[in-house]
């Protein structure tokens, strides 16, 4: 009940603020008008003259429906629902205190709903590897998501960012133009077992990055590693305590053009100073679900990721408009992840039709391979336990790899709505060959207001 009341609050709270926001409004026309950037327009104008002078205001909404229509773990068909507001401000302090070439963010966010993948796709006793509504996690309740400020030295070349945020924001990064996790966003903190902590949770963090050329930058970080951010309640948990280590990543970014479109490639790795246990071995290097005892003990984990984003083609002259296409790969450590590697390749045409020439349609494929020595210890445990029927409760579910397939088509309905329909299809869900392939589908909203 306490959760419900933090999420009703914080909804209470957005819709007074766009509320008082209208009434403020000498245009009230321009509320949801299909041409504004923003669902409650732009304030008679005070939200363009707040801009100018640095303070850029964000409010935003995403809501995913997700309903097994096919297969999985348990077929009773049901549809789940998650949503995420978010609120914040972006501030230009050259402009707003004269602090040449510096900027700040605060962002808060809220989730809220359930998921699909948990119970109906997934069995429950390994769940799934990706998630078919990746708006869903990190509990429900509101996190302090973005709390940083940014400097730049050296006509530009040196850019330098600290104060709370998660890694995902600069390195790894990836759009959001699906609805299937295992296309969205950072990958890296999809696969790297509790180290990389991707939105909306934040962890002390500094960056610091390079601009070589043009189109060529380097960088570097450093974040804290804290386990206990993602407990329940420590969603603006500012103090140290609980430090695990220290997550060190480093990337290299070009960003060329190609026949004049516009492309990103970026490598990186990255390094946790925490402790991190084995999936196999015992203390003595023997198989410690056999033996009983502890697994071992690691000083780090480690890391590397590769991603390519390239557009193919424009249409009819029109770069706004094409073919696009984009590719992950991510690579752990096997001793203590349970995942090893990933990867994902994805197209979207954006501007298909000149009716609708701001929709997008899409399609991604991705593999997800569990580590082998994960499996190898699941057979063990089933032996130690006597348990060697799926259908037993103490049964340990052997994961070897799940598939993920998504299409999608984004209606642009207006410049502050996104209705994206989707259809999905899960191979060996949580890469349990037992797990009949399952098929959802998928509806995702995106709103600016």
């Amino acid at each position: 009940m306490k959760k419900n009341n933090t999420s009703a609050r914080f909804v209470c709270q957005l819709s007074a603020i766009a509320a008082m926001s209208l009434a403020g409004s000498v245009h009230a026309a321009e509320a949801f008008s299909a041409d504004s950037k923003w669902m409650t327009g732009d304030w008679g104008g005070e939200r363009t003259r707040l801009i100018e002078q640095g303070v850029d205001i964000k409010m935003d909404y995403v809501g995913e429906v997700g309903g097994n229509l096919h297969g999985g773990y348990n077929d009773d068909k049901t549809a789940r629902y998650s949503d995420q507001f978010g609120l914040g401000v972006a501030l230009d302090l050259q402009k707003l205190l004269g602090w040449d070439n510096t900027q700040a963010k605060v962002q808060f966010t809220n989730r809220n709903g359930q998921n699909i993948s948990n119970d109906r796709v997934g069995d429950p006793r390994a769940g799934t590897l990706s998630s078919s509504q990746e708006v869903y996690g990190r509990g429900h309740m509101v996190r302090l998501t973005q709390l940083w400020i940014q400097h730049q030295f050296l006509d530009n070349k040196l850019d330098v960012k600290a104060g709370y945020f998660g890694e995902g924001e600069d390195f790894n990064t990836f759009p959001c133009e699906f609805q299937n996790l295992a296309f969205c966003g950072s990958q890296v903190g999809n696969w790297a077992t509790n180290i990389w902590y991707n939105w909306p949770v934040s962890q002390a963090a500094i960056r610091v990055k390079y601009n070589i050329t043009p189109e060529f930058f380097a960088q570097i970080g450093a974040y804290n590693q804290n386990p206990s951010q993602l407990e329940h309640g420590n969603g603006f948990k500012l103090s140290g305590s609980g430090t695990a280590g220290t997550v060190l990543p480093v990337e290299l970014v070009w960003s060329p053009k190609v026949n004049n479109l516009p492309g990103e490639y970026r490598v990186g790795y990255y390094k946790s100073t925490a402790d991190a246990a084995d999936v196999r071995e015992d203390v003595n290097g023997q198989d410690a679900a056999t033996t009983g005892k502890a697994y071992r003990s690691h000083d780090s984990k480690h890391g590397y990721w590769f991603v390519v984003q390239q557009q193919l083609t424009s249409h009819n002259g029109d770069a706004s408009r094409g073919l696009n296409i984009a590719a992950n790969a991510t690579f752990h450590d096997k001793d203590t992840n349970v995942v090893d590697n990933y990867q994902s390749l994805m197209f979207v045409y954006k501007g298909p039709f000149d009716a609708r020439p701001k929709d997008d349609v899409g399609i991604g494929f991705s593999r997800i391979h569990v580590n082998d020595d994960v499996k190898k210890n699941a057979e063990l445990l089933n032996v130690a336990n006597g348990a060697t029927n799926y259908d037993d409760p103490m049964f340990s579910p052997l994961r070897s790899t799940e598939y993920n397939y998504e299409v999608n088509y984004g209606f642009h309905v207006t410049n502050w709505l996104t209705v994206r329909p989707n259809l999905q299809y899960i191979t060996h869900p949580g890469g349990v060959d037992e797990v009949d392939n399952a098929i959802v589908a998928g509806l995702k909203i995106q709103s600016v207001f």
